[in-house]
């Protein structure tokens, strides 16, 4: 019974990750990587298929082994999440103390996202 509901769970996060691949504002490589884990306790076949995956699977690895991200990724993820926080600014108009609170999730989201160690070339 665990298996399949790391299956499903693992083919959920496949999907949301296929989808961030396509969409804007989407993350695709941390649903990928909560795919590989728990294919990693379901299906060795498809664990495998995300580690070797061509575009994918060098990030999914290298998270795995290092924690790494890459630095291209890193100055996309703070881009995206400082063009999101924007578009939220100027499309919400939100109250001081909510722009403030966002602000601060967005930056500590940021901050462990600079933190974590570059993949090596």
């Amino acid at each position: 019974m665990t298996r399949a509901i790391y299956l499903f769970l693992g083919l959920g996060f496949t999907a949301l990750g296929v989808v961030g691949a396509f969409l804007p504002l989407m993350p695709t490589t941390v649903f990928l990587i909560l795919a590989a884990a728990c294919f990693a306790r379901s299906s060795p076949r498809l664990e495998a298929w995300i580690l070797d995956h061509k575009t994918f699977g060098p990030l999914v690895r290298g998270w795995r082994e290092n924690g790494a991200i890459p630095r291209k990724a890193k100055i996309m993820a703070c881009a995206g999440m400082a063009g999101g926080f924007v578009v939220f600014f100027v499309g919400a108009h939100p109250r001081p103390w909510l722009a403030l609170a966002v602000a601060a999730g967005l930056g500590a989201c940021a901050a462990f996202v600079v933190s974590r160690p570059s993949a090596p070339q």
